[in-house]
């Protein structure tokens, strides 16, 4: 192929990521419950963002009292201006409207799981939300009732929390887990810490349709293991296909013919991880050192931290090129979950040279244990 410049790096990435966006496409959330339940704290903890505000989307029914946030990798359908057990019958109706009229839709658009929030100090689950619970089953829409707000002490919740969980127990509602989720989204001073998200999470990821649950690794922030398991899923293809590439050994210099596939490995490990397109390009800029390739590519420059990559006649081979792809995705993961997790300060995020040096450091970590692993 032709020399690599940074400007084929950066459309290529960016490519890559595109069409990797595509691909994955939205899980997409319902969230119901009386105004003031803490619906979007919830919501705000587990996804990472402010997605969640107030009068933020735009209207999916003729009645514009359901409406729908759309990001890259999550859907958030919420109600304004509903209440139940005053407005029942409307929200019945509109929430039944959406949910067949999207059913006509691809499974990435349809709605793909509901949480039902009840406030735990309430005290109380009304008849009108055990019908509206009903209602989501019959609709099709899987229901994780989450009871939010729940003081808890020494690992022990609040009485309260207990006997309302077992009042809504003995309705025999069809809930995700057949059980009641208890959380508390933010650390407080008098009600205890933070707890039950990841409950919350893993019930959610379980009954999501197998072509959102891509989209919602990618969507929330809280489960770093989940998105490692989903970056390796890439990392062990573009592993594969490294190896079919060079089956038949080539010149070092030739190495340039497996950027392409690694490119697209960063970038899907990139997005499952919330990296920005921008950030990722000045991470592939860096990692890659393309700006700086002459004669021979970016790819042969990593190989020197490969032991047993100079092999005789200076070719590449099946093996040195599966482990080169390994280390590079190993080291990328790496990489991406600091930055995901804050620990890269944002000054640092834009400097290619630091970028380089962190990247450097991972990959030669990870060059050798490949190797090892394919001795």
């Amino acid at each position: 192929m032709d020399k690599i410049s940074e400007a084929w790096v950066k459309r290529t990435l960016a490519d890559r990521w595109a069409e990797h966006a595509n691909q994955v496409g939205r899980f997409n959330l319902a969230l119901f419950g009386k105004t003031g339940v803490g619906k979007s704290t919830l919501v705000n903890a587990v996804f990472g963002q402010q997605v969640a505000e107030t009068g933020v989307g735009r209207p999916v029914t003729q009645g514009h009292h359901l409406y729908l946030y759309a990001g890259d990798t999550l859907g958030l359908y919420d109600t304004q201006g509903l209440e139940l057990g005053r407005d029942d019958e409307t929200l019945f109706r509109e929430v039944r409207e959406l949910v067949t009229s999207l059913r006509r839709k691809p499974v990435t658009e349809q709605v793909h799981v509901a949480w039902y929030c009840v406030r735990a100090r309430d005290g109380r689950f009304e008849d009108s939300e055990a019908r509206f619970v009903e209602l989501l089953n019959d609709l099709g829409v899987p229901v994780v009732l989450v009871l939010t707000q729940v003081p808890s002490r020494d690992g022990r919740y609040s009485s309260r929390a207990e006997e309302l969980a077992a009042d809504i127990r003995t309705r025999g509602l069809r809930l995700v887990g057949d059980r009641v989720f208890f959380t508390m989204a933010m650390d407080d001073d008098f009600d205890g810490p933070a707890h039950g998200l990841q409950e919350v999470l893993d019930a959610t990821f379980r009954v999501t349709p197998e072509s959102a649950r891509e989209a919602l690794a990618s969507a929330q922030t809280i489960d770093f293991a989940l998105k490692r398991k989903q970056a390796r899923t890439y990392v062990a293809a573009a592993t594969s296909s490294a190896a079919v590439t060079a089956a038949s050994p080539i010149p070092f210099s030739d190495a340039a013919l497996l950027v392409p596939l690694q490119l697209g490995m960063l970038a899907k490990i990139a997005h499952v991880y919330g990296v920005s397109v921008e950030k990722s390009t000045a991470l592939a800029l860096a990692s890659t050192a393309a700006a700086t390739t002459a004669g021979r590519s970016a790819v042969g420059n990593l190989l020197k931290f490969i032991p047993g990559a100079n092999v005789a006649g200076g070719v590449l081979n099946a093996s040195v090129a599966s482990a080169l792809t390994l280390a590079m995705g190993e080291a990328w993961i790496q990489v991406c979950d600091l930055i995901a997790r804050g620990a890269v300060r944002p000054e640092l995020v834009r400097d290619t040279a630091a970028l380089r040096e962190l990247f450097m450091k991972a990959f030669k970590e990870q060059a050798t244990k490949a190797v090892r692993r394919s001795a």
